[in-house]
């Protein structure tokens, strides 16, 4: 059996242990010779690799192990680039969702115009991984899941349309595994699912088991009344306060088409104005995150290089993230798993642009992903998608034309903003807080 080199971009996440625990807890279905760290910036992925360095030589140390900052190391003799960067780490996260709370609009950092300001921060920096991928390994392919992907993708789609990209996203995975959940299934992957959208942005319309049973009217039966949460008696299990609400609240999302069951990250859309009335001006998520998750997983990483040990670690395996072994095992291995992937319309969604980056189920082989036809969609869904298609399109064109112009048209046009004057005072709050980062607009 085949062994594979990986390199990890963006080595310095909060989120790179429990995806290397992953990588090692699945070596059997997908065997590894050697793991590359590369991020640029030294010292962060320093404190995430020696603490990785001793858990690969406690759990595997027949893998190589490499942290770099240089693009021809790190990307010479591999087969898959899994790429999680986050351009400006989380002080500019906070920024995202600062500004637009300034304003009274939704501070999100995928959705409204914080994930406009991510988007055009991101869109450079994830082309360069690609042209070093295409440059010293050709015949790798690159699993995308740097957000915001939707931007991200249409980008790809657009600026790099024959290289190896695949863009995915792990939303729907978690959604997917609170469903089994409360059905009551060991895994997700005992559901069979139908689904379409773009990402953090789409609807599921029919789920099934193995054997075929239909399971939406259990599933909305308690969608209705508990959201997401699998046991209304159990308040999030481990989950922080800011994701409860946010599974809660799909109930009322469900509400305006009971036909399909939503996407949690619609509540952003289309109940905004509550978004922002619960929501902290002063202490976002970002916040939350900085203070939580971040300080957590530098700690611990400190505290295995200072052991000497990870034996005793308080990591946990990130389950979601195995949906990347998935993908890396369809293509290696030509599985023909079908998988929920953000590809190019191209007539999967009849009805819909087909220059869209779309999310739609792909059976995954050798040769990429092959969308499945979803058909036509609903107005209401098919409205909601142009309007948001549009926004997206028009960032990668702005970043593209260095145009004022066209990134001023996209965030008036994002349902979470009410007005162009609003849109506009954002935008240039945005562009001075992005000066390192955007390139510069006319």
């Amino acid at each position: 059996m085949k062994k594979f080199s990986i390199v990890v971009a963006g080595g310095g996440s909060t989120f790179t242990p429990g995806i290397i625990l992953m990588l090692l807890d699945n070596l059997e279905k997908f065997p590894i010779r050697k793991i590359i760290f590369y991020d640029n910036d030294k010292e962060r992925q320093d404190i995430v690799a020696d603490a990785c360095e001793i858990i690969l030589k406690e759990k595997a140390p027949e893998i190589e192990f490499l942290a770099t900052t240089d693009p021809k190391t790190a990307f010479t003799d591999i087969d898959f680039v899994m790429a999680h960067i986050r351009v400006g780490k989380y002080a500019m996260r906070e920024k995202d969702e600062k500004i637009p709370l300034k304003h009274g609009v939704v501070g999100q950092e995928t959705c409204g115009p914080g994930g406009v300001a991510y988007g055009m921060r991101s869109i450079g920096p994830v082309i360069e991984l690609a042209d070093y991928m295409e440059k010293y390994s050709p015949n790798a392919w690159m699993l995308n899941y740097s957000n915001p992907a939707a931007i991200v993708a249409e980008a790809t789609r657009k600026l790099r349309p024959d290289s190896k990209i695949l863009n995915i996203c792990d939303m729907p995975i978690g959604i997917e595994v609170r469903m089994a959940q409360i059905l009551g299934l060991e895994s997700r992957k005992d559901m069979e699912i139908k689904y379409f959208g773009l990402n953090h942005f789409g609807w599921w319309t029919d789920i099934r088991d193995r054997e075929g049973n239909d399971l939406m009217p259990r599933l909305k039966e308690h969608v209705k009344k508990y959201g997401y949460i699998p046991d209304a008696e159990v308040e999030g299990q481990h989950v922080e306060a800011s994701w409860n609400d946010t599974f809660a609240k799909a109930k009322d999302v469900y509400m305006l088409d009971q036909k399909t069951l939503p996407n949690t990250y619609l509540k952003y859309y289309l109940f905004s104005d509550e978004v922002v009335a619960h929501s902290n001006p002063d202490y976002t998520r970002a916040n939350e995150v900085m203070d939580g998750r971040e300080k957590f997983i530098f700690g611990e990483c400190k505290r295995i290089k200072e052991s000497g040990t990870a034996k005793d670690t308080k990591f946990e395996i990130d389950e979601h993230a195995s949906y990347i072994v998935d993908l890396a095992r369809a293509i290696s291995y030509n599985t023909k798993e079908r998988m929920l992937l953000i590809v190019p319309n191209n007539g999967a969604i009849v009805n819909f642009d087909p220059t869209a980056m779309v999310e739609i189920p792909c059976i995954v082989g050798s040769q990429g992903p092959e969308a499945l036809v979803v058909g036509s969609i609903p107005q209401f869904q098919k409205g909601m998608m142009e309007q948001q298609v549009s926004v997206e399109k028009l960032v990668v064109e702005a970043w593209t034309e260095n145009s004022y112009e066209k990134l001023w048209q996209a965030i008036t046009l994002s349902k979470t903003v009410p007005n162009a004057r609003i849109a506009k005072l954002i935008l240039d709050d945005l562009i001075e807080a992005n000066k390192e980062y955007w390139p510069e607009l006319k």
